[in-house]
């Protein structure tokens, strides 16, 4: 018995709803790792991503801050995958592939945030969301356009971790992933960018902390560690009350839950997406679109090939940073000299 095949022996001892990476499939079968199973790799793989290591200059709210600390798309992502981790672990699920799905679930935001997503999604005449194209980058973009070739349970976790404004927990639960791990990440998401967000938002002086809905300070916490701690708490007591029938939530804390991402769209979110500067957003992003269509040979790579030229273009700026569209757009739109004075 080599090291793998300990590890899918050890992994018997989980919770018997928990997912099992000896059953796990690829899209294209592969030699197995003497060392590793399957849902670790596929973290590994992530982990080792061009896409994952561009998530470091992505937006997560805040457009370039001038501070340190704000959050990025990278750290929002290990902020979400400590949160599931813990939910996972406390549960006796596979932790490994809580953590692939977490490291994953972002690979395709967009420069700019969410308000790249809006942009890009009218350029696309309302055909583009992030979950999507994180799919599309593990599937077919990454590695030279061949993809990282996933498990299942994964890219699975991957496509339907994204709510918006939706239910966390849907009432139709075919609309949730088909592990429970994949379950817990959709949560662990939204508890950690309801969270943060508010405190990158205190932060930079949108709000202040008795802007907070009151009865969100009451049940969950005055603090961001408290009310991370009550929320990830009462997640794993309702979903051990269930049986672990599905990943769960109390109908009072989630109703706080909801109330803050609500006072988050609209004290933080929809004030950053309308008006002037959602307007100069989609005007570099267009700007940038249109050049790479008329210059593709020159930044398009030849993948998927059987994709049409503007999906592919759409690839290369979805993908991209912020400080890199704030770089291609100055070097397309202002003369050389003052290019480099603006450097």
């Amino acid at each position: 018995m080599n090291i793998r095949e300990q590890l899918e022996k050890n992994e018997e001892n989980l919770h018997p709803k928990a997912a099992r990476s000896i059953y796990s499939k690829r899209q294209r079968e592969e030699r197995k790792s003497p060392v590793r199973t399957e849902f670790q790799r596929d973290r590994d793989r992530i982990l080792h991503s061009k896409s994952f290591r561009r998530l470091k200059h992505k937006t997560q709210v805040f457009i370039s801050p001038g501070g340190d600390h704000f959050r990025t798309r990278l750290t929002h992502t290990l902020e979400v995958s400590q949160i599931a981790r813990t939910i996972a672990r406390a549960l006796n699920l596979n932790e490994d592939l809580t953590e692939a799905i977490a490291l994953g679930h972002d690979l395709g935001h967009t420069p700019f945030g969410h308000t790249g997503e809006r942009a890009l999604d009218e350029l696309m005449g309302g055909g583009f969301r992030h979950y999507e194209q994180s799919l599309r980058v593990v599937d077919k973009l990454e590695y030279d356009g061949k993809g990282l070739n996933l498990t299942n349970e994964v890219r699975d976790g991957i496509s339907k971790h994204s709510k918006g404004k939706g239910p966390i927990i849907p009432k139709d639960k075919t609309e949730l992933p088909v592990t429970l791990e994949g379950q817990i990440l959709r949560i662990s998401d939204i508890i950690a960018y309801v969270n943060h967000d508010i405190d990158d938002a205190l932060r930079a002086k949108m709000i202040t902390k008795d802007d907070i809905p009151a009865s969100s300070q009451k049940v969950l916490g005055k603090t961001f560690a408290k009310r991370i701690d009550t929320i990830v708490i009462d997640v794993i007591e309702q979903s051990l009350k269930n049986k672990l029938e599905y990943i769960s939530i109390s109908d009072h804390i989630y109703e706080e839950v909801c109330k803050l991402r609500d006072f988050l769209y609209e004290r933080v979110y929809w004030v950053k997406e309308t008006g002037i500067e959602f307007r100069k957003i989609k005007n570099i992003l267009h700007s940038i679109f249109n050049f790479i269509l008329v210059n593709s040979n020159e930044y398009i790579p030849p993948y998927p090939e059987e994709d049409p030229l503007e999906r592919r273009v759409m690839d290369f700026v979805a993908g991209m940073t912020d400080r890199y569209v704030m770089k291609l757009f100055k070097k397309i739109n202002f003369p050389t000299q003052i290019t480099e004075f603006l450097e």
